[in-house]
């Protein structure tokens, strides 16, 4: 959420940001709303100034046992008025602020300009690709040849974009997510929290994915929603507080069960486990001081980063250009790993600091001293990392000739000793 007294003093920066983005100015828009809204509330103060008033006359009239007709009359004729301004000051409030709810985080001034990936810059990777005497297959392709991967039968259980998973392969689902914790929290200093999983509307709006992603979301009945991300609950932990100094930075993990409809993405990876409507992952949160923050983004993407390196996974960075980043995000990075099947990078964790973006909707603040006025937090979500393309790039990446899969050295602890993954 933007602030509206910021685009008050800055409306053409707000247009410059949105440019970036490849969306149409609103600042005239919004200050149209916002003058118009304003001389509303000014005319209804007046207005309340002179009913007080008449009511002061009307009872001075009454004691002089003066005619109250006409005092009565015009206080009645204000009181109609202010109705109909009441009614015009909140229609023009909730136009202003779906406006306002609609609009993108503002972008860093440090990311490149474009408006799609192909404007994205490579800021480092780490690790070669693998060089394969055979044809590297695809994870799907492993996986059903295994029998350990089941598109068929989820199909029968829930539809399209689900996948059931056996044995070694359901066991890697659950090595990974721990060994995942096991690096947040025993390294970086992040705290593990397990989260529900249905939530609020309100938890939703907080972080940013209503309204923009409503379409994207599952709703359950008329109170909840499934979560689309863990990030929703680990932000939203502090809503409507007032957190002191000392207490930040926060930093929260958490594995979990995430549902999206997907609803954007239709024709897109309709094979395999790379974009599903029910995954898992592991989110990495961090809530931070507005001057740590910058701090704080690139020391969330090393906790990221060592997750792919442990697991020798050849991995690049790439710093996301305006018109490619998240609806909350001021700046991101992506995390793409290499996949041999597909011969392509890809997606395995977006980090983003969202500055107070999030924190202006969730009011959720900070008091730097006894007596100072509160400040919004900033806060920071990444992906650490998404289990199931996890899972995918191991298999492809750890692939052998005969369809068997190899597990990273530093997984084999996690994996009660399993060295391979081969078909019973």
């Amino acid at each position: 959420m933007h602030d509206l007294k910021w685009i008050r003093q800055f409306s053409e920066e707000l247009d410059r940001g949105l440019a970036r983005r490849g969306k149409e100015p609103l600042s005239k828009e919004i200050l149209d709303l916002d003058t118009k809204h304003r001389a509303a509330l000014t005319e209804l103060q007046e207005l309340q100034a002179s009913r007080n008033q008449l009511a002061k006359d009307f009872a001075v009239a009454k004691r002089q046992g003066q005619e109250t007709t006409d005092i009565a009359a015009k206080s009645e004729a204000l009181k109609a008025k202010m109705a109909e301004l009441e009614t015009t000051a909140a229609r023009l409030s909730e136009e202003l602020g779906i406006i306002l709810a609609g609009i993108p985080n503002h972008p860093a001034a440090d990311i490149p300009d474009g408006l799609d990936e192909s404007a994205n810059e490579q800021v480092r990777q780490w690790g070669e690709p693998r060089s394969f005497d055979f044809t590297p297959r695809h994870h799907f392709e492993l996986g059903e040849a295994l029998q350990l991967m089941d598109f068929e039968r989820a199909v029968k259980l829930s539809g399209s974009r689900f996948v059931v998973l056996y044995d070694q392969l359901s066991r890697l689902e659950r090595a990974l997510a721990a060994f995942m914790l096991d690096i947040h929290t025993r390294e970086f200093g992040y705290r593990e929290v397990n989260v529900p999983l249905l939530v609020k509307e309100s938890a939703l709006y907080g972080t940013g994915q209503f309204p923009k992603l409503r379409e994207d979301t599952f709703q359950v009945n008329a109170d909840h929603w499934l979560i689309p991300t863990s990030e929703v609950c680990l932000t939203n932990l502090v809503a409507e507080e007032i957190l002191p100094s000392e207490s930040l930075p926060l930093r929260f993990t958490a594995y979990s069960a995430c549902f999206r409809a997907e609803a954007g993405a239709a024709g897109r990876d309709t094979r395999g486990m790379i974009r599903q409507h029910q995954f898992t992952k592991v989110e990495i949160v961090s809530l931070t001081q507005p001057d740590q923050s910058e701090e704080e983004h690139e020391r969330m993407l090393k906790a990221a980063e060592t997750v792919l390196q442990r697991l020798e996974l050849p991995y690049r960075v790439m710093l996301l250009c305006a018109g490619d980043m998240g609806f909350n995000a001021r700046k991101t990075y992506d995390l793409e790993v290499w996949l041999p099947g597909q011969n392509a990078y890809r997606e395995i964790s977006s980090c983003s600091n969202c500055g107070d973006f999030q924190a202006r909707r969730m009011n959720a603040r900070w008091r730097s001293a006894a007596g100072q006025k509160p400040e919004f937090i900033h806060t920071l979500n990444g992906s650490g990392l998404a289990v199931g393309r996890t899972i995918v790039a191991i298999m492809e990446n750890y692939q052998e000739p005969d369809g068997s899969i190899r597990i990273p050295t530093a997984l084999v602890p996690y994996m009660g000793g399993i060295e391979v993954i081969e078909k019973a």
